[in-house]
């Protein structure tokens, strides 16, 4: 059997790793320069590759291909693949049928990140031998290969549950829906919902699906569409005879006739999408068998996510705040939402098709001042340029951290939360973030 793996990064290594060791004709080609760190390893493991190039010929005589999510279905050489009728697959769908293990697999346009690292705290805190993959952290294939974790909670893209055909979860979370990433399904927003819809599409009576019931786009769904998993609901408004809600300030959650009680300011993380959060993974630490003691001991003390509303400095009473991974106009109202001192708002990136108009109210409401930070910022001036009475354009992070500074008064919250994709002047949100807190620190 010929697998063919596309892309050399994370995801690619790993899976050619887990191909040559259950004994596949392995071969990893990457359209642009795969790293030296991955060079290695495949030389190591005698693994075949080219990088800036893909030779079809030694491609399209694959019996299967891994293609790694960031390249799109659209690229020729998947085309011609696809024509020839070779499946095409994702390194979830390659590795699922190598491992017992159960997998938690959780996606959504926001908080997957948060949700995922709560789930994976909870599950560690408990003694489980767990293991933490899909979008985050080492290869999930490369990880099978070593075969050591009983359990896997996996952060899912869109992406990625594109390219699966038979793999299911055992619980699926669904944290939300909002539109992103709509450049990818021809700009039709059902396409992208479906697409997230796809984590539950083979699950059983057996499995369970854990979703956000105050979302519009998942209720919907859910109304036209049929999964044989149980619901498990979460909200902040509704409450449920099983499921996870608020009421009076506590976080309750009921799951096979057991009940879960927590004050929700114990809870470590701030934010009502925080809550969400906390309720998705509290829901399966519940399913797990988890003990309730160390269910609360793990949310009093989980530290959060990086780039994710990271406080990172107060200087001369101005608290500045990390929001890099907000590539989107949801994560960036949820950063918004939870400001409650006036803020300037470091925004601005490539655009994913963004609406400005969710955000108005919230900016009316909290942002004094606006600093664009992109190389084309027209969509925001145009959106907000009347709404606040600063509105700066810059090109560097460290202009931008030093504007912000200087407009900033006592009392006043800087806040990055670009509610766009990084690639315009930075090599992802990481770098982005971390420019940002670099920044911060050298005022």
């Amino acid at each position: 059997m010929r697998l063919v793996v596309l892309g050399g990064g994370e995801s690619g290594v790993g899976t050619a790793i887990l191909g040559k060791e259950k004994g596949y004709d392995v071969f990893v080609s990457d359209f642009g320069k795969i790293k030296e760190s991955y060079k290695e390893v495949l030389i190591n493991k005698g693994i075949e590759w080219e990088d800036e190039k893909h030779t079809e010929s030694l491609i399209l005589n694959a019996d299967v291909v891994m293609k790694s999510p960031g390249i799109p279905e659209k690229a020729p050489i998947v085309k011609k693949l696809v024509e020839r009728g070779i499946p095409v697959i994702s390194e979830i769908e390659f590795a699922a049928p190598f491992t017992k293990a159960i997998t938690i697999g959780i996606t959504g346009s926001n908080g997957k990140t948060t949700t995922t690292m709560l789930t994976y705290h909870l599950l560690q805190s408990a003694g489980l031998n767990v293991g933490l993959a899909g979008n985050i952290g080492k290869s999930f294939a490369e990880q099978v290969a070593e075969d050591k974790y009983d359990s896997y909670v996996l952060e899912l893209s869109s992406f990625q549950l594109d390219g699966i055909i038979n793999y299911k979860p055992h619980i699926a979370i669904i944290t939300n829906i909002s539109p992103d990433h709509l450049d990818r399904y021809d700009y039709k927003y059902e396409n992208y919902i479906d697409s997230k819809f796809r984590i539950t599409m083979n699950q059983t009576e057996e499995d369970y699906l854990i979703y956000d019931a105050d979302d519009e786009a998942i209720s919907e769904w859910l109304q036209k569409n049929k999964t044989r998993a149980k619901l498990i609901p979460f909200s902040l408004t509704k409450t449920f005879e099983e499921g996870a809600f608020i009421k009076n300030n506590t976080m309750e959650a009921i799951i096979n006739q057991e009940e879960f009680k927590m004050e929700t300011e114990s809870i470590a993380l701030e934010g009502k999408h925080n809550l969400k959060n906390a309720m998705a993974a509290t829901s399966v630490a519940k399913l797990m068998q988890i003990r309730k003691a160390t269910i609360r001991e793990s949310l009093s003390n989980f530290q959060g996510v990086e780039h994710r509303l990271e406080k990172v400095l107060k200087i001369q009473n101005v608290q500045y705040i990390n929001d890099s991974k907000a590539t989107n106009v949801n994560a960036t109202f949820f950063a918004l939402d939870s400001m409650n001192t006036p803020t300037v708002w470091i925004v601005g990136g490539v655009d994913k098709g963004n609406d400005y108009n969710e955000l108005m109210a919230l900016v009316r409401e909290k942002v004094k001042a606006i600093i664009c930070l992109g190389v084309d910022n027209r969509k925001i001036i145009d959106a907000f340029g009347n709404v606040v009475d600063i509105m700066v354009e810059v090109n560097t992070m460290s202009d931008a951290v030093r504007m912000a500074q200087h407009i900033s008064e006592k009392g006043d919250a800087v806040l990055l939360s670009p509610a766009c994709a990084s690639f315009d002047l930075f090599e992802n949100y990481e770098d982005r973030g971390r420019q940002f807190k670099d920044a911060v620190h050298n005022l």
